[in-house]
């Protein structure tokens, strides 16, 4: 089994409970946080799985950057996708920080590799099918935790997560000539 599947269904398992404390933390509002109730623990374990995701995306793109199977403007494309993942992983772990707990700990890059069978990876189409595969996973799990918010402004920061993750999966979805979805809310089911 495929640890980073079973994480992204953790995720869609448990996400839908992050706490509006957790999210507002998140969403860089901690005065929107004061006075609210939260599972904390839970909340630390449910953007630690997010942040599992972060760290794994930013070492898939690194993956694929060192290959030398990507080609000039796709490459430069791709760091500045795992720039984005940078800054999520930023914002996750202060989050993680700021409700007192310990962000997960990135793994060593030859483990991302084996977990992700890197070795696979012969051009940049296959690069490229990995990296969507990864960002269309993140799109669906970020999507899962909106429903969840009460709050607007924290429905909010779940969605501009999501766009994210979406931009760069139709980005990457059109680099490899594959038809984007054909049907509308296509995401997220």
């Amino acid at each position: 089994m495929n640890p980073s599947h079973d994480n992204r269904r953790a995720f869609l398992r448990t996400g839908t409970t992050l706490s509006a404390v957790g999210l507002a933390l998140l969403a860089g509002k901690p005065a929107l946080a004061q006075g609210m109730k939260a599972d904390v623990a839970k909340d630390v374990d449910i953007l630690n799985i997010a942040l599992g995701l972060e760290h794994e995306a930013i070492n898939a793109y690194q993956l694929g950057a060192g290959s030398g199977l990507l080609q000039k403007p796709v490459l430069d494309v791709a760091v500045q996708f795992q720039g984005h993942h940078k800054a999520h992983r930023d914002a996750l772990a202060a989050t993680i920080r700021k409700l007192g707990g310990q962000p997960v700990a990135e793994k060593r890059l030859d483990d991302y590799a084996k977990d992700l069978n890197a070795a696979s990876l012969k051009n940049q189409a296959d690069v490229l099918s990995l990296a969507a595969r990864l960002e269309l996973g993140a799109t669906n799990a970020y999507i899962s935790v909106i429903p969840a918010m009460a709050d607007r402004e924290l429905a909010k920061v779940a969605a501009r997560l999501a766009a994210d993750e979406t931009l760069h999966f139709t980005v990457l979805t059109n680099a490899l000539g594959r038809p984007l979805p054909a049907g509308a809310l296509s995401f997220g089911a």
